[in-house]
């Protein structure tokens, strides 16, 4: 009978008629050259190296890194500065039926209409805004129908 050759390409031997020593044999091969001698290396197909996506867990601090929130950064009395007197501001209020204020840079128009009608108890019909050559932003609040701006300028005191 002609010997047959293995995958690793050595002779194998005729099989002896105890099992147990083939058995043992096979484990001391096993052991000496370990079970894991032919695992394949991934192929890379990209040059781009891809962090493999791992568990994330939501944080959970043992205690609140700020002691109390902050307070609101731009109230009513933040927003509005103070009312324009000038003589063209006095136009608008008795022919146009607006009020001119001096508003912080940062306040949008969402801010000023709702700062005039906590401060003043009016309703804003529509707001223009423009940052004035000094760096200060002006705005015009044009009151509804129903509420007169000299009645309101009045009740401010600056008329």
């Amino acid at each position: 009978m002609a010997t047959t050759k293995t995958a690793k390409g050595k002779a194998a031997a005729p099989p002896k008629a105890g099992g147990k020593d083939t058995k043992a044999k096979a484990a001391k091969k096993a052991v000496l050259q370990g079970v894991n001698s032919q695992a394949k290396r991934k192929p890379r197909l990209s040059v781009t190296f891809r962090r493999p996506k791992t568990l994330r867990l939501a944080r959970s601090p043992k205690y609140p890194r700020k002691s109390i929130p902050h307070a609101p950064r731009m109230d009513e009395y933040r927003t509005i500065v103070s009312p324009l007197n000038t003589e063209s501001a006095m136009k608008k209020i008795e022919e146009h039926n607006t009020l001119v204020f001096i508003v912080d840079v940062r306040s949008n128009k969402r801010q000023i209409k709702d700062a005039v009608k906590k401060l003043y108890d009016v309703h804003a019909a529509k707001i223009n805004t423009l940052i004035r050559p000094d760096g200060k932003k002006k705005a015009y609040v044009r009151l509804t129908s129903d509420h007169d701006a000299l009645d309101v300028a009045n009740k401010i005191g600056f008329i």
